[in-house]
């Protein structure tokens, strides 16, 4: 085992090129005595050769060499050699054999001698067994991976270029895994190695997979344009191989491309959204020098509006959450970034004292109210608790931030508010009512304080969505559950939802109702395909029964629909200066609103669950969204609101 572990040692220093010198030496060699050998076991006896014999055994090899060269036989790397490769080694070998039977002959014409007819085949044959078992004796004796990488399988790289070639020695410096080889576009690259790993056009990728055991393909081309890499990934997906890629270039600081720097892919790279770049000039004015306050500062939304708001230079930045643990994550998350200008508030927004205290204190110019119970099936169970921290914990966050002299406040809303059938989306139309009939208060008062609301569907990767859940049961073998194959929703980063939010909020004038524009909806059963195939896995189906992940479909949960809309009127929504925000306006009758509110205050201190549940929804069905904002009947006072 020491005599083997140093040959292998000194065997991985050498350069490619004194590898193929080695080998090649090695095969004129084994060649010459495969020769002899030969000659051997058909006299039965050591065979003494006089000079003209020696003369034909040394051009074994001469006419040999040439022709493994041609076929190949020095590019592929023995430690990733395929079990298939003996068939090209013996085709080589053939053509070899044939080309010395054909001096062998040319030399019985010339009268230089005889050759007995038995000793080509024997070449041929013992020729083959040096030729293919020196390789792959090597392969399994010195180049024999461990078992830890066997289970874990070959990986191809996509990308020969200087990333990938950093990433191949890095990995193979750890020598935790096997590579194959490197994918590439480019077809000057084809056929040849660099750095001493074979380069393969793409379209070879099923034939690799099938050859090679992959099991895992690493995309190493952090300069390539978004759609272009969607093409890539979606040409991937389907051949049972789990697909990572290294971060984009600039998001890697110190230069070296790692083997830790390797994440999951992101799902959002199969669903074809195309990415407008964000408007600095938007985010600029809606943050730089300004104190912002983040209700919800610890969920997905929050957290993420968060990191980018620190990006923009605010004077302040206070998390406002009334889960510790989750505040604790971003307090920590952001101070390792090195900020000074962070402060943490634990408390609920329907503490109505510890907010008007929070916003004063910190003399607040912003509110990005992001904090809401958001999951269907648990507000649905819970609706007493869905109305008190969606409907009232928005309307003290609201009434607070007006009275307070707040500049701008934005609720971030959901798709699920349009024409609602939970009572989460209930409760956030209602939310987005309670905005706008305060934007209509700070426009009579000409206070200049914009109140606005931005809609938009589901977030990829958010705390309670669909995504989460999917990992967690391709994790654990499947099944992958979906409530019904025809269902379809809107889908975005978290990261573009939250540009979204800040540039629409400076794009408000008061009054808005601001919609993502979401791209074509998914299929909720395509997604899970699509997850399920980015892990490595195939789906079980009745057209593929050897799959190892199902999809069962478990039926559709209480209050959730078939699909989402993101306008109650599509005529409604005009276009604004960015190409994926569009404005609605909203209608509210002030008196209608205050009756509703009052009403379901009354429903919830009695804890009638049937009445409140009939005033959530009838009241939202009278309003409407219009063009041009109405303007309310409302006193600026708050003491006519319920809490007021």
């Amino acid at each position: 085992m020491f005599i083997i572990n140093l040959l292998r040692t000194v065997l991985v220093q050498l350069p490619r090129t004194h590898k193929r010198i080695a080998l090649i030496s090695f095969d004129f060699v084994g060649l010459g005595m495969a020769i002899w050998l030969s000659y051997c076991l058909r006299y039965s006896a050591i065979f003494i050769p006089d000079i003209r014999q020696l003369l034909l055994i040394f051009a074994g090899p001469v006419i040999a060499i040439p022709i493994f060269i041609r076929m190949g036989l020095y590019r592929a790397v023995i430690r990733y050699m395929p079990e298939r490769a003996i068939w090209t080694m013996l085709q080589a070998m053939s053509l070899a054999a044939l080309g010395w039977v054909t001096l062998v002959f040319v030399a019985e014409l010339a009268g230089r001698g005889v050759v007995p007819r038995s000793v080509p085949f024997l070449y041929w044959l013992v020729g083959g067994l040096v030729v293919v078992g020196s390789r792959f004796a090597a392969k399994y004796l010195i180049w024999a991976p461990r078992d830890d990488q066997l289970h874990e399988g070959q990986i191809l790289i996509y990308g020969a270029g200087d990333a990938g070639v950093q990433l191949a020695a890095a990995m193979r410096a750890q020598g935790r895994r096997l590579i194959a080889g490197f994918l590439d576009d480019d077809a000057s690259l084809h056929g040849r190695d660099v750095a001493g790993i074979r380069v393969y056009d793409p379209e070879y990728f099923p034939t690799l997979v099938a050859n090679f055991g992959i099991r895992e393909v690493i995309l190493s081309i952090p300069s390539v344009a978004g759609e272009r890499r969607r093409e890539i990934v979606q040409k991937l997906t389907g051949h049972s191989v789990k697909i990572r890629t290294l971060p984009p270039i600039s998001d890697l600081l110190s230069g070296n491309y790692m083997v830790n720097q390797i994440r999951e892919i992101d799902i959002d790279e199969l669903l074809g959204r195309s990415s407008v770049p964000a408007d600095q000039n938007l985010l600029s004015g809606m943050i730089e020098g300004r104190s912002i306050l983040v209700t919800g500062a610890g969920g997905s939304i929050g957290s993420e509006l968060c990191r980018l708001v620190l990006e923009w230079k605010p004077r302040q930045v206070v998390l406002y959450e009334q889960n510790e643990f989750a505040l604790y994550n971003i307090d920590r998350a952001l101070k390792a970034l090195n900020v000074r200008n962070v402060k943490a508030v634990l408390a609920s927004v329907t503490d109505e004292h510890r907010l008007r205290r929070t916003m004063l204190e910190n003399q607040v110019d912003v509110v990005f109210h992001a904090a809401a119970h958001k999951h269907v099936p648990l507000v649905e169970a819970n609706v007493f608790e869905g109305v008190r921290n969606n409907v009232f914990g928005s309307l003290t966050t609201t009434r607070v931030a007006y009275e307070c002299g707040v500049k701008n406040f934005v609720l971030i809303s959901s798709d699920k508010a349009v024409r609602p059938t939970n009572v989460m989306g209930a409760t956030k139309r209602w939310a987005e009512l309670i905005v706008h009939d305060y934007a209509l208060r700070a426009a009579q008062a000409g206070s200049g304080q914009k109140f606005c609301a931005v809609r938009f569907g589901n977030v990829l990767g958010s705390n309670g969505s669909v995504v989460p859940l999917f990992k967690e049961q391709i994790v654990a073998g499947g099944p992958v559950t979906i409530t019904d194959e025809r269902m379809t929703r809107y889908f975005m980063s978290i990261h573009e939802a939250a540009e979204l939010i800040v540039q629409a909020g400076a794009l408000s004038h008061g009054g808005d109702i601001f919609l993502l524009e979401m791209g074509s909806p998914i299929l909720i059963k395509d997604l899970a395909k699509n997850m399920i195939q980015l892990a490595g896995h195939k789906v079980r189906d009745a057209e593929n029964p050897e799959g190892s992940i199902e999809i069962t479909t478990v039926g559709a949960r209480p209050g959730e629909k078939m699909f989402e809309e993101l306008f109650y009127d599509a005529t409604s929504a005009e276009p604004t200066k960015h190409s994926k925000i569009l404005r609605t306006g909203g209608y509210v009758e002030g008196s209608e609103l205050l009756e509703g509110l009052s009403q379901l205050q009354e429903h919830t201190q009695n804890h009638d669950e049937d009445a409140l549940r009939r005033v959530l929804f009838a009241m939202i069905g009278r309003f409407a969204e219009s063009k041009s904002p109405a303007r309310s009947t409302l006193v600026a006072s708050t003491s006519t609101s319920p809490h007021g």
